[in-house]
């Protein structure tokens, strides 16, 4: 085999690992939207569907807090399951915050069907804030 084929050949023997984490990783975030928009008391969705702008903000800032831990766990675990675990504690994190803010703004579902892009810019960023802050934490000392 040549050179090129060789590097070839060795290069894609990750590709089945790459696929399995990959599919993990999207249900895991299909998951968190899932549990997100069932524990949230306003229905994200919904207000997204009818074109309601803080919303959409509000939830895809909790889709990205979310998903930079679940990459930092992706890169560092050392299997699916321990992945797996740790976008847990990621889910859980992105709760807290969520409710959190919501106590320190309050009436977020309110906000949120009103439109508000402050709340929904907030709930956002603050998501964000503690996705990158979880991810630090996953690395360890």
């Amino acid at each position: 085999m040549t050179n090129f084929g060789t590097r070839t050949a060795a290069s894609l023997a990750g590709l089945p690992d790459f696929i399995a984490y990959l599919a993990v990783a999207f249900a895991l975030v299909a998951l968190f939207v899932l549990i997100y928009t069932l524990i949230t008391p306003q229905r994200e969705l919904q207000l997204i569907r009818a074109g309601n702008a803080s919303a959409a903000v509000s939830l895809g800032g909790a889709i990205l807090g979310f998903a930079i831990p679940l990459a930092m766990s992706i890169a560092q675990s050392h299997d699916l399951l321990d992945m797996a675990l740790w976008s847990i504690v990621a889910l859980i994190v992105q709760l807290g915050v969520f409710f959190l803010c919501g106590a320190l703004i309050g009436q977020v579902p309110r906000r949120l069907a009103d439109n508000e892009l402050a709340t929904g810019f907030f709930l956002a960023l603050t998501a964000i804030a503690a996705g990158v802050i979880n991810a630090a934490c996953m690395t360890g000392p």
